[in-house]
């Protein structure tokens, strides 16, 4: 059974039942930085279980948008979002082996990330 959702402010974490980190990130700025900050002190002063792990990792990155999209480079943002997960998620972000990065549009906007430790059978 999934965790339940740890809060703070704009951001909400949990591990589901494959052991995956669900992060989301409520409301949209075109500044890619801003999730780099937010997310770095959620996960030192309100998920402090999460311990940084070896080996490769799958992360699936999300926006989602109401309207028309936001003027935001996808590739910034997901720059932003795993430099908040070095030192947390893993020790660093060049484990990632594995990058899906998306916008579509949603119900609310935000941003949604998923990430896994994965065997690539080496």
């Amino acid at each position: 059974m999934s965790e339940e959702w740890t809060r703070h402010a704009k951001v909400a974490a949990r591990f589901d039942d494959a052991g995956a980190l669900e992060v989301r990130c409520t409301g949209l700025t075109t500044q890619a930085k801003y999730y780099k900050t937010l997310l770095r002190e959620f996960f030192r002063k309100h998920f402090q279980r999460l311990r940084p792990g070896y080996g490769d990792y799958s992360v699936h990155i999300c926006m989602e948008y109401t309207g028309d999209a936001p003027w935001m480079d996808l590739d910034n943002l997901a720059k932003a979002l795993l430099d908040s997960l070095t030192g947390n998620a893993f020790e660093d972000d060049h484990q990632v082996a594995r990058l899906l990065v998306e916008r579509r549009v949603g119900e609310r906007e935000g941003i949604w990330m998923r990430v896994e430790k994965i065997d690539l059978g080496q």
